[in-house]
């Protein structure tokens, strides 16, 4: 089930607080500002700075 459109527009990245956008087909939410991917477990968006990986 992909996230809801809702959900997705109120989301910020928990860091420098800037949307995020869905990536990796649906898997995770990348923050264009620090480039910080974060995961999308069992349909539930781990918003946690720990939890992230950088990417370019």
């Amino acid at each position: 089930m992909p996230i809801d459109a809702e959900l997705l527009e109120i989301l910020a990245c928990p860091n420098c607080k800037t949307p995020v956008t869905l990536v990796k087909n649906g898997t995770g939410l990348k923050c264009g500002q620090c480039h910080r991917v974060y995961p999308i477990k069992d349909d539930i968006p781990v918003m946690l700075i720990d939890e992230a990986s950088i990417e370019p």
